[in-house]
């Protein structure tokens, strides 16, 4: 069976050979198309340019502006190389998927394990991982992005060109082999996208489209794309529909959407992509949302599934290791904290956030447990640690043992982030593969930011803080099987989960939640098949998890 989205842009084969290339350039007065050797003027339609061609699959091709910049097509399907290179001509109905019965699953089953592709070796390397996973009990994997980045190292985040996977972790046929073989496992895969920003090194969009960009906005990462304008809410809709449909994606987490100016861009997305699923599909979508945006997650259809929740990690961290530095002030009284989590998933819901100084959050009251992903580490808590380090190495064996208790046993979405499953304790940190200059900027900018943490108010110790550009460090990162029990605990754990837990997740009520001393919390739900689900937690000098039905 084949999968193919058909774009509105960038190079869609045609009838008889040829290819329709299609380029938005509304800052320039022309555009030429090369193929290998040979030019082609392309035809100007407004603000957009156009050329058919003889063009089969594996052409490489590149637009040419008028001031002779060469640049990729920002739909590119596949770069041959990097992201400076020429694109790439696909033909994307060439996969034949196996697993064509495969309809996803519901969202309450789910079970997440975040994982980067580059570290387990590749698209390939990922697959050969898959059997372990399904073993373990995970019913979710996580990937982060694949959109072209610079270089061959990258956390996925500075990606110039979302229509591409990154040519370094493999071909799109070894990435839908890699879904294939996930969803014959009884996997579903998620893909982490970013749509609030581009990377700083290849985004050519800059140069020809300027309007994709607006100058009276900016982001933390540079001008705020400009979603007020149809043609960038087109291109950033087709991504989605591109990588659910053309990959056969069982779902999406979106990056940091209150970085995104225009919330209505998020209601258009989520509309289009459930309307265009066929019935019995299930596809789910998620987000990041720094504000804990409760109104994304409402309604009899919601628009997202869950959001991430940064306020229960950040309470359990504080809890697990005692730091209070940074984002972590908001979260010194963690038990109490801990208690408005389990209850009703944010602890922030409108409350002043002196380290944000703004008022955070709204009521997230009658939303499901299951509107709330849960994790004690993700790329993010743990490689923007100065040095990485995992919670192994932060806190205690037997606090950290009720910590992993209570997360794949509360009714919340559970997510693990790779290695956490065997207790590895090698790092993960922040790495790049940029060039000279920028490798420069990124790595006096990384050191910089942690110059009012106590530990590296000394430069010397600042200057141990690892390179982001070092192979070394990209190699460190990846995690070992240090501990089999472990994993075993773990697959004992989310066994128990699927059989007594997850079967009265749909209808599942939060009853409250109390704090019985400085380090001890019971919390209540009554599940869908009318069973009282009780957890307590300690995580005092006898740390103790229980959980007790009636």
């Amino acid at each position: 069976m084949q999968h193919h989205h058909s774009l509105p842009f960038g190079a869609e084969l045609q009838a008889g050979g040829a290819t329709k290339f299609r380029l938005w350039a509304p800052s320039v007065e022309a555009v030429s198309l090369e193929l290998g050797g040979s030019a082609h003027a392309m035809e100007r339609d407004g603000e957009w340019f156009f050329a058919v061609v003889t063009a089969p699959p594996g052409t490489k091709y590149r637009f040419r502006l008028p001031d002779g910049l060469p640049v990729p097509d920002p739909a590119s399907r596949l770069q041959a190389g990097d992201v400076h290179d020429e694109s790439v001509v696909v033909d994307p109905a060439t996969y034949q998927w196996k697993n064509t019965d495969w309809r996803g699953r519901p969202w309450h089953e789910t079970v997440l394990y975040e994982l980067h592709v580059g570290v387990l070796g590749g698209f390939n390397g990922v697959r050969n991982h898959l059997p372990e996973l399904a073993k373990l009990g995970i019913t979710a994997v996580e990937l982060m992005p694949l959109a072209d980045f610079p270089g061959a190292r990258n956390w996925g985040y500075d990606g110039t060109l979302p229509f591409a996977p990154d040519a370094s972790y493999g071909t799109p046929d070894e990435l839908k082999a890699l879904i294939d073989e996930a969803h014959g496992l009884g996997l579903m895969v998620f893909l982490d996208v970013v749509y609030n920003h581009f990377g700083p090194d290849g985004a050519y969009l800059h140069t020809y489209a300027k309007s994709f960009f607006r100058e009276d906005m900016h982001t933390p990462w540079g001008a705020a794309i400009d979603f007020r304008r149809q043609e960038v809410i087109d291109y950033f809709i087709h991504n989605a529909l591109y990588w659910l449909h053309e990959y056969q994606f069982d779902g999406l987490r979106l990056d940091a959407v209150s970085m995104i100016s225009e919330e209505s861009f998020l209601y258009a997305l989520a509309a289009a992509v459930r309307q265009s699923m066929p019935p019995g599909r299930e596809v789910h979508l998620t987000c990041e949302h720094e504000d804990n945006r409760a109104a994304l997650l409402r309604g009899p259809a919601p628009h997202f599934d869950a959001q991430w929740t940064d306020d229960i990690h950040h309470v359990l961290h504080v809890l697990l290791t005692g730091e209070t530095e940074g984002y972590y002030e908001d979260y010194a009284d963690a038990t109490a904290l801990l208690a408005r989590c389990l209850a009703g998933g944010f602890a922030f819901q409108g409350e002043y956030s002196h380290h944000g100084k703004k008022v955070r959050g709204e009521s997230s009251a009658g939303l499901s447990p299951t509107a709330f992903i849960a994790f004690l580490q993700n790329h993010d808590q743990t490689g923007n640690r100065a040095m990485g380090e995992r919670l192994t190495s932060l806190t205690s064996p037997a606090k950290l043992e009720v910590a992993l208790r209570l997360l794949l046993t509360a009714p919340f979405i559970p997510m693990l982030f790779m290695g956490e499953e065997w207790g590895t304790e090698q790092p993960f940190q922040f790495f790049t593969s940029h060039g000279d200059e920028l490798a420069e900027m990124v790595r006096k900018g990384r050191r910089a930011e942690f110059k009012s943490f106590a530990a590296f108010k000394d430069e010397s110790r600042r200057d141990q803080i690892p390179d982001p550009n070092a192979p070394s460090t990209f190699k460190n990162s990846a995690p070992d099987q240090a501990d089999p029990a472990r994993f075993a605990m773990i697959q004992d754990l989310l066994t128990f989960r699927r059989e007594r837990i997850v079967p009265g997740l749909p209808g599942c009520v939060a009853l409250g939640a109390h704090v019985l001393s400085p380090a001890r919390v019971r919390a209540a739900w009554r599940l869908g098949t009318g069973e009282r689900m009780t957890i307590e937690v300690d995580f005092g000098e006898a740390p103790r998890f229980d959980v007790n039905f009636d």
